[in-house]
């Protein structure tokens, strides 16, 4: 099943590794990061939850990437002395989200109910052509899993 997460970033909405692409003459790949004293909790979500894989671990920071290596996203302990000032204070749990995409929503939604994953919006098809349904991740962050369909 393919899936490709995407986080809106200051009211931009933008891809997380689908692919390096040119840009400016220079290879880019954004890799979102949050801030978070739920380290290990967070890690046994994703790899339970969805398959993510571990692409890095230390005691501080923690990688994963998708079940197809599309797209990472990356965890860090708050207040770590080997981190900018800027990247020190932890996620505050409101006003990020992000979007797992896969094939069939329907079978998703099935098997995380079966996990008893709390489901925090029940599956909606949107007006806009979304099929989807919402859990919540130990940080606060929601997950809004989707599939496109015909309108």
């Amino acid at each position: 099943m393919e899936r490709k997460l995407t986080l809106p970033i200051l009211l931009l909405l933008v891809t997380l590794g689908t692919s390096i692409s040119q840009t400016h003459g220079q290879k880019m790949k954004l890799n979102a990061g949050i801030v978070t004293s739920k380290i290990k909790e967070t890690k046994d979500f994703y790899v339970n939850t969805f398959g993510f894989g571990v692409t890095f671990e230390n005691e501080f920071y923690l990688l994963l990437h998708t079940p197809n290596k599309e797209a990472e996203i990356s965890f860090l302990l708050p207040n770590h002395k080997s981190q900018h000032p800027l990247f020190r204070p932890a996620f505050g749990g409101k006003g990020v989200y992000l979007t797992i995409e896969v094939e069939n929503v329907d079978k998703e939604y099935q098997r995380l109910a079966e996990k008893k994953i709390p489901i925090q919006l029940e599956l909606k098809d949107e007006p806009w052509g979304d099929r989807h349904f919402v859990v919540v991740d130990p940080n606060g962050i929601g997950i809004d899993i989707v599939t496109h369909i015909a309108n």
